[in-house]
């Protein structure tokens, strides 16, 4: 079994493996000019990925996130796939695969990767829509079915049936009392912040959950995560980096008493027992 830094960077790896192997199925192609408007694959992995960071939901103790996406595209930007469609969905489901597996969420069953056309769509725009589905066997069939849910969306998105263990979304866990975090604080300071949410992000913008005035500090620098019973420290892409315990990180699990640090503000963790 791998231990230490190795284990921490190995989904790292993996996604930049990937997206290697996403590029390499269409070397020589689209490097071309006349095809440079086209949609790119590692931007299609990408924004799958954005999709299932923004269409999370809680349960008791889990975060489920999507295991269905279907692309839209153009009839000539899918053209462009024709000879390596199945090589490249392949592909792109192992990067969300990998992608789940590093942010810590839960996923019903292996992710699933479609494509479809849509006239409406112009060369180089795509579309992408998300299911969560759960199998379900019946004495008739031993094929999965879904359960269709409505949304306020042109594009129809199915929901797992309702089990014991079945995915809600933040607004109902929130109603029914189960999206309730063990209280964690930021102290800036001598200023204690509480984490009531599962996110909250640290940075120089107003529009930041908890804002430092430093200089040294990106607009959006950082975000502590509540993941899997533990709460996660993740850099944002800033320009001076994040520290816990004076070790330089992008993304770090925090303990009671962790000392933070971004820019050149210190920030305390504090999780009492």
């Amino acid at each position: 079994m791998l231990r230490g830094t190795i284990a921490l960077s190995h989904p790292v790896n993996v996604l930049r493996s990937i997206e290697t192997r996403i590029e390499s199925l269409v070397e020589g192609v689209f490097g071309r000019g006349p095809f440079r408007s086209h949609v790119q694959p590692v931007e299609l992995a990408r924004k799958l990925a954005k999709e299932m960071d923004d269409h999370k939901t809680i349960s008791i103790s889990r975060v489920y996130v999507p295991n269905e996406y279907v692309i839209y595209l153009a009839p000539r930007d899918r053209e462009q796939f024709a000879s390596y469609e199945g090589s490249l969905l392949t592909e792109l489901a192992d990067y969300l695969s990998e992608h789940a597996r590093r942010e810590g969420y839960s996923l019903l069953s292996t992710p699933k990767v479609l494509l479809e056309e849509d006239d409406d769509l112009d060369v180089g725009e795509f579309g992408i829509a998300t299911r969560m589905v759960q199998a379900r066997r019946t004495r008739e069939a031993e094929e999965p079915q879904m359960v269709e849910a409505e949304q306020p969306s042109a594009t129809r998105v199915f929901k797992a049936p309702v089990a014991a263990t079945a995915a809600v979304s933040a607004e109902e866990a929130e109603k029914l009392g189960l999206a309730h975090e063990p209280r964690a604080f930021l102290s800036v300071g001598g200023k204690r912040h509480e984490l009531s949410a599962p996110r909250a992000t640290l940075g120089r913008s107003r529009e930041c959950d908890i804002t430092l005035e430093d200089a040294n500090v990106s607009r959006r620098h950082a975000e502590v995560r509540h993941e899997n019973g533990a709460w996660w420290i993740v850099d944002l892409g800033s320009t001076n980096g994040v520290e816990v315990n004076g070790e330089r990180v992008d993304r770090a699990r925090l303990n009671h008493e962790d000392r933070v640090v971004l820019g050149q503000t210190e920030l305390v963790f504090e999780q009492p027992g």
